[in-house]
């Protein structure tokens, strides 16, 4: 066999051979990258599924109001909502309905802090008005008393004014809360006003006034009690020493009362 029929034998033999290792070359890297794409999609499916179920936690805590035109969008496992806009509403339609949720929450808030307030109010002048007559009542009758009739008394005048002081500083606990809900109130009105919301506009004034007024009458109360209580002195006066006629006949000498 000559020389070139033997290369060409080898070239037949060996050319088949490169072809299948080529081949499984070739496939063993297709396995490799199929793999890296399986796994980097499984990694998004995991990050969709938990953006979904964080989504529609929030979702369902909105108002359905709210709820009905909002989507969540992930963006790289994060959240972000943006507003989905229907055909039949328009951007203006949703601001207006935003406003109106807001003045709704603020007047909620108002009236919760109103109540609070006036309560307070109404307890201090109550409390006020029973300490002062407890006190008239105490100093016209020191003289009457036996010594466990007036400490008794003394007690419940004691008692009235550490009430008094509770419910004083109650009134300026709240008097606060009252006043961020009236600035909220009001920046809600405005906002509501501006977005076309006229109605929910209306609406928060005329809760504001209410309370407002209601506070006031409050206040005018308190007030007057407040002048009525300096003036006898009930908050601040010492104890009385009782000189009581049977104590007066005790200190008699037996001399005195003797017939000659």
């Amino acid at each position: 066999m000559s020389s070139s029929a033997i290369s060409r034998e080898l070239a037949e033999t060996s050319g088949p051979s490169r072809g299948r290792t080529t081949d499984s070359s070739g496939l063993q890297s297709n396995m490799a990258l199929y793999g890296r794409r399986a796994l980097l999609l499984g990694r998004c499916v995991g990050r969709l599924l938990s953006t979904a179920i964080r989504t529609r936690q929030i979702h369902f805590r909105l108002p359905s109001v709210i709820r009905k035109n909002w989507i969540s969008v992930g963006i790289s496992a994060g959240l972000c909502a943006v507003p989905f806009v229907q055909d039949s509403e328009s951007h203006e339609a949703l601001i207006r309905r935003a406003s109106s949720l807001v003045t709704d929450s603020t007047s909620s808030f108002l009236s919760q802090t109103t109540l609070a307030l006036v309560d307070s109010l109404t307890q201090y002048t109550k409390t006020a008005h029973t300490l002062i007559t407890l006190h008239k009542s105490y100093v016209a009758n020191i003289n009457r008393l036996n010594p466990e009739d007036e400490s008794a008394v003394w007690q419940v005048i004691l008692k009235k004014r550490e009430q008094l002081i509770k419910y004083r500083d109650d009134c300026k606990h709240f008097e606060e809360y009252w006043r961020s809900a009236v600035r909220l109130s009001r920046l809600s009105a405005e906002a509501a006003f501006n977005a076309g919301a006229d109605q929910a506009s209306a609406t928060a004034e005329t809760n504001l006034q209410i309370a407002e007024s209601h506070v006031d009458k409050a206040r005018q109360c308190s007030c007057e009690a407040d002048k009525k209580l300096k003036d006898s002195k009930a908050e601040y006066s010492q104890r009385l020493q009782s000189t009581s006629p049977a104590q007066n006949e005790e200190e008699v000498p037996e001399a005195y009362l003797r017939e000659d």
